[in-house]
């Protein structure tokens, strides 16, 4: 496989479709209808930017300001994948909650400028909270479960997550520094738009792919809860992000999570499945066959390694 399938939710077929692409790659594309894809170029003109301003300016949403919510901007290098500083700067959002004192509830850090910038984050978090709700009932289904089945168990009320990056221009053959290196997300789905600067590289079955740059096309990825919760049958591919063009690369990733209280136990798959040989063989040697507990308990860790030094701050 050199590239993704691309999912037509309208179709007949879409369970099917999203099953195939869920078992056999763990990543798929959607196409983004006009309107989406003008709140897209809007949000991505406005995180340019703030991206813009002077570092001071942006400090005073930094993400050491939001204590345990976990929400704010973040310099070039400040977070680490696999222990090491990832060449990309961003800003991180959830929902907009009253103060908590567990991690990664509260308020999102809005800046003075650009001002329109919270209405367009918090909009364009709606849609994505939508469609992946919309996503998730086809992959039920292709599982021959009840489309309302992740709504009802899981994501009813969600840990929806936003993050908004920049990474700068890297020289063609520099293969020291990565925007980020391989890693697989966390949760349960990542809808990913961007600007159309090339990168993010797939690994498919021991090959690393590109995936298409077309700015109109919404990159989602399976993240480890889904693996964890279907045994297997669908999988959380390993990722990773160069940036070799000329420019700054904008990256709009949505992650739609299990609710912070939801139980990460497998589903009652009774189908045969008999799980792959290279099921447990993932590129962090990490079991997720044998995770339980809450889904909170999970992200909580993993978000903790990524900022090491605030989780120190916040007591955590």
């Amino acid at each position: 496989m050199t590239t993704l399938p691309i999912i037509d939710l309208t179709a007949g077929d879409a369970a099917f479709q999203l099953h195939r692409a869920c078992r056999d790659v763990g990543f798929f594309a959607l196409m983004l209808n006009d309107d989406l894809d003008a709140r897209r170029q809007e949000l991505i003109a406005l995180a340019a930017g703030f991206f813009a301003l002077p570092d001071p300016v942006k400090e005073r949403v930094s993400m050491d300001r939001g204590g345990p919510a976990w929400r704010g901007w973040f310099p070039l290098g400040a977070e680490l994948t696999s222990g090491i500083p990832d060449l990309k700067e961003g800003f991180y959002f959830g929902e907009e909650l009253a103060p908590d004192p567990r991690p990664m509830h509260g308020a999102n850090l809005w800046p003075d400028r650009p001002a329109d910038l919270a209405q367009a984050v918090s909009n364009w978090m709606d849609d994505m909270q939508s469609l992946g709700q919309q996503v998730l009932s086809f992959m039920a289904e292709g599982l021959g479960l009840p489309p309302d089945l992740f709504a009802t168990t899981l994501t009813g009320r969600p840990t929806p997550l936003f993050r908004i990056f920049r990474y700068p221009t890297q020289p063609n053959g520099d293969e020291s520094n990565w925007g980020v290196r391989e890693h697989s997300d966390y949760g349960l789905l990542t809808l990913l738009a961007t600007d159309g600067t090339p990168g993010l590289e797939i690994n498919v079955n021991g090959v690393w792919i590109a995936a298409p740059a077309d700015p109109k096309l919404l990159i989602c990825n399976l993240g480890d809860m889904l693996d964890r919760l279907t045994g297997g049958r669908y999988r959380s591919t390993r990722h990773r992000v160069r940036n070799h063009a000329d420019q700054d690369r904008y990256a709009m990733p949505f992650f739609l999570d299990p609710g912070w209280d939801a139980s990460i136990a497998p589903l009652d798959l009774n189908d045969g499945w008999v799980v792959p040989k290279d099921a447990n063989d993932r590129w962090d040697r990490a079991n997720v066959r044998d995770l339980g507990g809450t889904y909170g308990d999970w992200i909580t860790a993993k978000v903790a390694k990524v900022f090491p030094a605030l989780a120190t701050d916040v007591g955590l």
